[in-house]
């Protein structure tokens, strides 16, 4: 598992939970469960870096959690 910071939510539109990886954009799974979204996510985020890789483009480096103030 990647150590991305991993937002789950329901989403009325697709009757589906959709995982979302902020930090890396476009970067989205969905499930019918939230643990099958984020089984689906793991799969995506290796796709997403293996095309980055494919293409020369910069791959963040996992944050983890971040901490914002108002």
């Amino acid at each position: 598992m990647e150590k991305y910071e991993t937002i789950i939510y329901w989403s009325d539109d697709d009757q589906a939970f959709v995982a979302d990886i902020p930090q890396l954009p476009g970067c989205m799974a969905h499930g019918n469960t939230q643990e099958e979204a984020l089984i689906n996510i793991n799969a995506a985020i290796k796709l997403w870096i293996d095309t980055a890789k494919e293409f020369g483009d910069p791959i963040p480096v996992p944050v983890g959690r971040r901490l914002m103030f108002a």
